[in-house]
């Protein structure tokens, strides 16, 4: 399994990946899911793959390679579009080649992808890309894409990034979206690759691999976890049955009448609960006259 983040903002782009691809006791896997595709002054395009890592290496190697039937490839595709439709049918070809000899072993034709860059003459631009070869576009109202393990990493993202984000700030967010996402799943670990892409620059311009001993990511999941911490404990505790005038933090009032949905009791045993206890005899009762 794998987490990748891709986020397309109005100052560039910031992509992070993990590199985890098989987790267990005594088997962990390590390989690196971003791969950059650039002609300095013409072009910079950042792939991240998530999924069968042996299908996401051929989409790789294929696309690198593919001429389509007009004769472009990815390196000569005159916008983001189109080098995202090459990248497409390169999937569509792998699963033309691998899907049914896979599928005879029990294995499902599983890829997902985030592709974005800058090629000179237009914005910067991300797609997200499907096992069929489909994709869709990040816009303002979606700035950013997933894949992989993304549901603990989510929530930061949903709160704080929006199109206008300055990229520090970004970069700082996907890395805090990714340390959750650690401390959750065992599925994704280190190291990370971390690439931040200013607009027109049409070249690389921060990109760094972050392992266990990297100094900012460790202050991140220290803080982070201290900062939660410490706000969690500031929220006040919750006030039940209140009067009905009361306005400070209610959860519950004495005129809600909120009920459980309650299960009825087995009439049998509702029998026995509610019945006296039967009498002992005085030959079973203890005699407190009695000598030990």
């Amino acid at each position: 399994m794998t987490y990748c983040i891709g986020m397309r903002l109005d100052a560039g782009l910031v992509f992070l990946s993990d590199s985890r691809t098989n987790a267990g006791v005594d088997h962990v896997g390590t390989f690196r899911k971003m791969s950059v595709f650039e002609n300095p002054g013409d072009r910079t395009m950042v792939l991240m793959t998530a999924g069968n890592l042996s299908i996401s290496q051929s989409i790789r190697q294929l696309v690198s390679e593919h001429v389509d039937a007009a004769g472009k490839t990815i390196w000569t595709a005159p916008n983001m579009y189109e080098a995202a439709r090459i990248l497409g049918e390169a999937v569509r070809t792998v699963y033309h080649r691998d899907a049914k000899s896979l599928s005879e072993f029990g294995i499902d034709f599983n890829v997902s992808l985030i592709f974005g860059g800058q090629i000179k003459g237009e914005r910067c631009r991300l797609f997200q890309i499907y096992s069929a070869g489909n994709f869709i576009e990040s816009h303002n109202e979606n700035t950013y894409f997933q894949i992989g393990e993304a549901k603990y990493g989510k929530p930061i993202l949903d709160r704080v990034v929006t199109p206008a984000t300055p990229l520090d700030e970004a970069a700082k967010c996907a890395l805090i979206s990714m340390d959750s996402t650690l401390r959750s799943n065992i599925s994704v670990g280190l190291p990370l690759d971390l690439l931040v892409y200013e607009d027109n620059k049409l070249a690389i311009t921060h990109f760094v691999t972050i392992d266990e001993k990297n100094q900012y990511f460790q202050m991140i999941r220290n803080t982070w976890g201290q900062q939660l911490k410490s706000v969690f404990e500031s929220i006040d505790d919750p006030v039940w049955n209140a009067s009905p005038e009361a306005q400070g933090n209610v959860l519950s009032a004495t005129n809600m009448h909120s009920k459980p949905v309650r299960v009825a009791v087995p009439a049998e045993l509702l029998d026995t609960v509610n019945s006296p206890a039967p009498l002992q005899s005085l030959a079973q009762q203890p005699d407190d006259n009695k000598q030990a």
